[in-house]
């Protein structure tokens, strides 16, 4: 895990979910980039005068996000995209390869009705970039225990797993599976790929309406500290190919929640 993106937006708490990358970082000796979006369309005066103007005085602003990080050592880089944000993360995950994309949820307060904006749900549902979602104010401890739940066992590809694979190793950290067996399940879904029993200490089968009910009711007794879910379109976020916002009512975790996706290649 070399290269980490936090896509930084206009939230006052920036810095924080900065900080927890950088922290995250530096156990791995990554780098981290952070990157703002903005939009300057064609007609607007003198477009790359004003596109300069526009991205220069971004890059002032995500400097003094920057300075209220402790780097670490950390090197961190600044990027900024004329244009929508998926296109931006896309264009530099394919230029640069990015390894892990760090967001923080809209909210933390179980009051707020939406877990996840129309902004950070978009990086769930449009890219296929493995993300960490930081509730706000997290301050970064090692993984120990980390539940990994699941509708299917099957994957097309092993590396999938990587991410996962390298917070195991990094932090000898502990990985329970949860299957969760929901209507309509198949038996080729409840053959578990090798990959993930590799790197498992435990399998539980469960059997609930939703893998996100199956999380709810084993998550007291595992007390997990990251919770790691499987991107799929039909699969654990399927709301999120309805609409990019998800409601804390649809899915709502206190822990930080690693994504990976079935769908990335390579």
């Amino acid at each position: 895990m070399k290269n980490i993106l936090v896509p930084i937006g206009t939230s006052e708490q920036a810095n924080e979910t900065l900080q927890y990358a950088v922290d995250f970082a530096a156990a791995f000796s990554a780098q981290v980039f952070i990157m703002d979006v903005f939009s300057v369309r064609s007609g607007a005066g003198n477009l790359a005068n004003i596109q300069e103007k526009v991205a220069q005085n971004n890059k002032e602003r995500l400097k003094t996000v920057v300075e209220k990080v402790d780097a670490k050592g950390v090197e961190i880089k600044i990027a900024t995209y004329n244009g929508e944000l998926v296109d931006g993360l896309k264009e530099i995950d394919n230029e640069l390869g990015i390894d892990l994309i760090v967001i923080a949820p809209r909210s933390n307060d179980i009051r707020e009705e939406l877990y996840l904006g129309n902004t950070s749900g978009s990086i769930i549902k449009q890219t296929e970039i493995p993300t960490l979602i930081v509730p706000r104010g997290s301050v970064f401890k090692p993984f120990k225990n980390i539940l990994t739940a699941f509708k299917s066992g099957t994957l097309k590809r092993k590396r999938i797993l990587r991410p996962l694979k390298a917070i195991c190793k990094q932090f000898a950290a502990e990985v329970t599976m949860l299957l969760v067996k929901t209507p309509g399940y198949s038996d080729e879904d409840l053959k578990v790929h090798p990959a993930l029993m590799d790197i498992s200490t435990q399998l539980t089968i469960t059997e609930n309406p939703t893998t996100y009910l199956g999380v709810i009711e084993h998550f007291q007794s595992q007390h997990p500290d990251l919770l790691c879910v499987f991107r799929r379109k039909r699969g654990f976020f399927k709301k999120l190919w309805e609409k990019n916002t998800i409601l804390k009512s649809e899915f709502f975790a206190p822990i930080p929640v690693l994504i990976l996706s079935v769908m990335k290649k390579g």
